[in-house]
């Protein structure tokens, strides 16, 4: 008999359901657009690029204006931690702008080159920067969102649990967010394939495990995920829910039919898409 490694994966199952790429056929193709979309969104709107919000080199973003005085949602990229940069995530802002949106979307360094801690501290930093720079962005720093997908749920979701007060900013800083398809518990990714570049010690763990640091997120969340995801990522998102709803954070819950991991986040330029639908409610105010 295969030994199990983590509940009733072996390890051969556990790298299967953290090789998001693998599990469906067209991921490339559909990664292959994120860039010419980005692209396109640049062209189209108006940009201040590369705003530095720290010293690091990867410390910057590019702001979308929408509204003046408006709301301000601010987007974090996936990639499984060690892939892509802002420049490959412009898309998002389409959809949001045209709600009359202002749009921020942050770069940060990547695993191996940075720790992980190192990486949800420059995400912190980045929505603390916009905090105490909306005004001068343009944008309301009472309304502020965010919203982010894999990798960047996790990141985005362990910046929430931030003492905001500590950084001379209100404990309420960021208004909701919504989270789509992240990797919310460390413990089965450190077992898997992907420990061969996600160094954690076993105490960083669970202090990185949103799944474990739920009660700390200071503000309601949207959790969703998309029927095409692995097994696990399905998994974690549902655990995930479900502590945000014992901490008193869930609002809304979801899994989306019709999309996988990678189709999912498309869905995020899309202006009728179910994504955008939620984000524009939590900032608006609307049913859910």
């Amino acid at each position: 008999m295969t030994e199990t490694v983590f509940l009733h994966y072996t390890k051969a199952e556990l790298d299967r359901n953290f090789d998001q790429r693998g599990w469906v056929p067209n991921a490339l193709e559909v990664i292959g657009r994120y860039a010419a979309r980005a692209k396109a969104t640049q062209e189209r709107l108006t940009r201040r690029a590369d705003l530095r919000y720290g010293p690091g080199k990867d410390e910057l973003l590019d702001f979308f204006p929408a509204t003046p005085g408006g709301p301000i949602e601010i987007f974090v990229h996936g990639g499984a931690w060690k892939n892509f940069t802002k420049n490959d995530f412009s898309f998002p802002a389409e959809p949001y702008v045209a709600a009359g949106i202002n749009t921020a979307v942050i770069n940060f360094s990547k695993l191996p080159d940075a720790r992980l801690p190192k990486i949800v501290d420059q995400v912190s930093r980045a929505i603390e920067w916009i905090g105490k720079n909306a005004k001068e962005l343009g944008g309301d720093p009472d309304r502020i969102y965010l919203s982010a997908h894999s990798s960047g749920a996790h990141l985005s979701a362990m910046a929430l649990t931030t003492d905001w007060t500590t950084r001379g900013l209100p404990k309420n800083l960021v208004k909701g967010a919504l989270f789509m398809s992240g990797p919310y518990d460390l413990r089965p990714v450190v077992l898997s394939a992907r420990s061969s570049y996600v160094e954690i010690t076993p105490e960083e763990v669970a202090s990185l495990s949103p799944q474990q640091q739920a009660h700390r997120i200071g503000c309601p969340v949207i959790a969703i995920y998309a029927e095409g995801d692995t097994d696990e990522f399905q998994r974690q998102s549902r655990e995930f829910a479900d502590a945000l709803k014992k901490a008193g954070k869930l609002s809304y819950f979801a899994r989306i039919p019709g999309f996988n991991h990678f189709e999912l986040m498309e869905t995020y330029g899309e202006t009728d898409s179910e994504a955008v639908r939620l984000v524009k409610a939590q900032v608006y105010g609307q049913p859910l």
